[in-house]
């Protein structure tokens, strides 16, 4: 019996080109390797590969290769297989060293090994000498080999953020070297011999460790760009006027105290950095860089700006902001291009009336300075930003016309105008206000004025003064109903805890003084005191009958004994039988009154509880007060023996005794 085998559809495509980047794929795909007679570009970037198999470098016909931004831990030597590979891109990986076998490459042109713990090259390195493109970038090389400078072909090389100290001399024979970038290493003094690069055309040299530059450096004729930012330069050599291409200078961030007069002879400078520096003043030939775009002078003392300014018609942003210029040359009006125009932070006192000239200004920042007005000219430019404030809400503002009254001429005002100094922190700091100030703010005062602020209100003295003079408070006012209106209780604002403190104290004070027996009232007993003293009690009998009906809105009346008052009875009256008067027999031992009852079982018939009641003299009834009534019944049934039975009985018990 025969099988059929059968052919697989497209076995025999001739594929060049794969493209899997950002396929999430954690190895090599092994359909790839079916293509290793054909394929040409494979594209793996982005993805989490962490090994490269052995089949993998059977890909001989392979030019481009594509492995950055992978998780690839080891470059094997078997890469030397790959001997038609012209571009190479293994960055952005876990390459802790590169094969010395990868000299074999010999058709290699581009390389990437950047962003990889690689320490050093290797020795073969140099003979790759094909290369025209090399990235050496954020890795942790130290040194490069001294034959580097076999790499004849190469044009562009990267070494940013590197520990590079030293460049070796042969890099000198890198002749065909069009961009360098040595940004962000531990240079000090860079070497002569780099002004021999003849085809150079950008050089960064920034944020390392450079104090000065070679005179060499005006050699590179064919420069076009260069960056000095971020080191330590306290002067640039005049050679620097050979740099006749020079079109962008940066030389931000350093020491500059004056620039070279050859920086005039750089006709096609456009863009000129000087930020940061230590400059006093601009060289007066400035204007010979005719142009010149874009002028950043920020963060320097310079205290005018000359008057050749004005020869640079082509100039579009210039910012002067955080010097202390104290006036503008009037040839800034012959800066016909100038579009954005910054000078915040300066000691400006007035513009000239030939801004009004810079046709196509639009951008004007003065906030910061002295100004007193604005020049009337600035109304024939179409301004779409003038800032006079730090914290301006809006661009553009209304402006009104004005008259300057020492020189009569019409000026522009606003109500930012004249601009004013920022006030220094008061001495004092009274509360509720806030201050602005660019002094550094010092704690310890304020803590100073706190402590003595809690000090005064610590004062138990007059805090009903400061209750009724709290302003801050919230203070409720609901419609109090009618029934409520001539309750004793009323909503006060809450004290502080010292206040209420202070407060309880006065009150309790009070309720001993108004306590104390006095003509007009009785010393109330405690439970202690009660329970010393003896009783003697006569039993009181009441002809009322069980049918009898109290009403429970009794005729108040006085009491007042004869001598000193005592406890206040009520005696209640009916419609139909009028209870006979009480009479109590006086105690000589004692002049309080005391109340005391034996409940019969029923607790529900209340008419037939015998009630005793402490000796005392005759009581006489007249008019009282029932609040003041209700209040000494309440003080009974404290004091009394019916402390256990309920209130509302007890009230009635004492009624009907009377």
């Amino acid at each position: 019996m025969f099988k059929c085998i059968p052919i697989f559809k497209g076995c025999n495509r001739q594929v060049e080109f794969v493209d899997k980047r950002h396929c999430s794929l954690p190895t090599v795909p092994e359909e790839i390797l079916r293509y290793s007679r054909t394929l040409e570009e494979l594209f793996l970037d982005a993805n989490h590969i962490r090994d490269l198999p052995k089949n993998f470098f059977r890909l001989h016909r392979l030019r481009k290769l594509g492995l950055s931004d992978n998780e690839i831990a080891r470059l094997p030597p078997d890469i030397q297989h790959f001997e038609n590979l012209v571009e190479l891109d293994v960055s952005r990986n876990d390459i802790p060293d590169i094969p010395d076998d990868i000299k074999h490459l010999k058709s290699l042109q581009v390389a990437d090994f950047s962003s990889n713990p690689i320490p050093k090259l290797p020795a073969g390195f140099s003979q790759l000498k094909n290369l025209t493109v090399l990235g050496l970038n954020d890795m942790s090389l130290t040194t490069l080999p001294a034959d580097f400078g076999c790499l004849t072909q190469l044009e562009s090389l990267e070494l940013r953020e590197n520990l590079l100290k030293h460049l070796p001399e042969s890099i000198s024979k890198l002749t065909k070297l069009k961009r360098l970038d040595l940004g962000d290493n531990e240079i000090e003094q860079l070497p002569p011999y780099l002004g021999y690069l003849p085809a150079l055309q950008e050089l960064w040299l920034d944020h390392n460790q450079l104090t000065k530059l070679p005179p060499e450096l005006g050699l590179l004729s064919n420069l076009t760009y260069l960056d000095v930012s971020e080191n330590r330069l306290e002067e640039v050599p005049n050679e620097i006027s050979g740099l006749v291409n020079l079109t962008d200078l940066d030389l931000a961030q350093n020491l500059l105290e004056f620039l070279p007069d050859g920086i005039a002879s750089l006709h096609r400078l456009t863009i000129l950095k000087l930020d940061q520096n230590r400059l006093q003043r601009l060289n007066t030939n400035i204007g010979d860089c005719e142009n010149m775009q874009e002028l950043i002078l920020t963060e320097n003392f310079l205290s005018e700006l000359p008057a050749s300014i004005g020869q640079m018609t082509k100039l579009s942003n210039l910012n002067v902001d955080r010097n202390a210029l104290e006036y503008l040359p009037i040839e800034i009006g012959n800066c016909s291009s100038l579009g954005v125009l910054s000078l915040r932070d300066n000691k400006l006192k007035k513009l000239p009336p030939e801004l009004g000239n810079c046709s196509v200004l639009h951008v004007l920042d003065v906030s910061g300075n002295q100004l007193q007005y604005l020049p009337y000219s600035l109304v024939n430019l179409q301004l779409k930003a003038v800032w006079l404030s730090e914290n301006q809400a809006q661009p553009l503002l209304t402006f009104q016309p004005d008259t300057d009254e020492e020189t009569g001429e019409q000026v522009l005002t606003c109500y930012l105008l004249p601009q004013q100094e920022y006030q220094p922190i008061a001495p004092d700091f009274p509360p509720g206000q806030l201050y602005r100030s660019s002094e550094k703010f010092d704690s310890t005062e304020f803590h100073q004025y706190q402590q003595q602020a809690r000090e005064l209100e610590s004062d138990s003295e007059g805090w009903e003064e400061r209750e009724q003079s709290r302003t801050h408070s919230v203070k409720f006012n609901p419609d109090v109903p009618t029934h409520e209106k001539d309750s004793t209780f009323t909503r006060q604002n809450t004290p502080h805890p010292k206040e209420l403190r202070d407060k309880a104290k006065k009150l309790i004070l009070k309720h001993q003084k108004t306590d104390e027996p006095a003509a007009g009232g009785l010393e109330p007993l405690s439970e202690e005191k009660h329970s010393k003293q003896e009783y003697s009690s006569t039993t009181v009998e009441s002809t009322t009958s069980p049918s009898s009906n109290y009403s429970e809105e009794p005729s108040l009346k006085q009491a007042t004994l004869h001598g000193q008052p005592q406890q206040l009875l009520v005696k209640t009256q009916t419609s139909q039988q009028q209870p006979p008067p009480l009479t109590m027999a006086a105690e000589p031992k004692s002049q309080t009154m005391t109340a005391a009852s034996t409940a019969s079982q029923d607790d529900d018939d209340d008419d037939e509880e015998n009630d005793e009641a402490g000796g005392g003299e005759d009581i006489k009834l007249n008019n009282f007060n029932k609040s003041e009534l209700l209040s000494s019944l309440r003080k009974i049934i404290k004091h009394t023996k019916f402390k256990k039975r309920p209130p509302n009985k007890v009230q009635k018990l004492c009624l009907k005794t009377l």
